[in-house]
């Protein structure tokens, strides 16, 4: 099993990477996706009903060469573990809110001596018959995503930035609507500035930025300011709007 495009180091590089968001448990969704030509996926085990086992399956669909992180259903150890050890090529942890939580997220996702992450036989390490290799590789390939969604990461965006071995801080623009109490006003003047705020942070700190939005229009703003790893679109929304397209064009 050849491991996937090492997304950490184009993140590093400052690459523009375009994914969109999973929520189905159907590994055929990854599968179509992978011929599109996505840079990586966003599985969504936070919202979606996405335990491990689907997981899996929808990484191995798709396929080798196309990464995909996955959104623990919490920032727990647990979770961390069980995602990498599918073989997604990285974690997105929700509600970091501390410095302190996103020092544990890093430390739960990287072996020893760097972190504290378990040691099992999985699907990440070829089923056993890659253990060496994949123990020897994985703090480097492994991608670390916090993500900003809380108008409590607003006030701490320095204090978690400045944690080591985060890869990215991904601005989750819905949730922080609702925690400020306008959920869903995603352009209300208050929202945007505590995006401006995180953004000029980021910027500060040579923090590599992602966001969330529902289309290229919602996300392309961000590209334009240095955001460089934005998943846009839902493939529920997808499948939805092109069939509704579809039929008004059929009436």
């Amino acid at each position: 099993m050849n491991a996937p495009t090492n997304l950490r180091q184009r993140l590093a590089q400052a690459e523009l990477l375009l994914g969109t968001m999973v929520t189905l448990p159907a590994p055929e969704v990854t599968e179509l996706l992978s011929q599109v030509g996505f840079d990586w996926l966003f599985l969504d085990a936070e919202h979606a009903p996405l335990d491990a086992a689907r997981l899996q399956r929808l990484i191995q669909a798709a396929g080798a060469t196309l990464p995909c992180l996955v959104r623990l259903p919490t920032a727990a150890e647990v979770a961390v573990k069980q995602a990498l050890d599918v073989g997604a090529a990285g974690i997105i942890a929700p509600q970091v809110n501390s410095a302190e939580t996103a020092a544990a997220v890093v430390g739960w996702a990287r072996y020893a001596p760097q972190g504290n992450r378990g040691v099992g036989i999985t699907r990440a390490h070829g089923y056993g018959a890659r253990f060496a290799e994949y123990m020897a590789t994985a703090n480097e390939a492994t991608t670390v995503v916090v993500q900003i969604e809380h108008r409590q990461a607003v006030e701490q965006i320095e204090a978690i930035v400045a944690v080591p071995g985060i890869d990215a801080a991904l601005v989750g623009p819905y949730d922080l609507s609702a925690s400020m109490g306008m959920p869903g006003q995603v352009q209300n003047p208050a929202v945007q500035a505590a995006i401006e705020r995180v953004t000029a942070v980021c910027r500060a700190a040579d923090m590599p930025m992602g966001i969330f939005g529902l289309d290229a229009a919602a996300v392309r703003p961000y590209i334009d300011q240095g955001y460089r790893l934005i998943v846009a679109g839902v493939d529920t929304l997808m499948l939805h709007e092109t069939a509704a397209t579809l039929l008004r064009q059929l009436r």
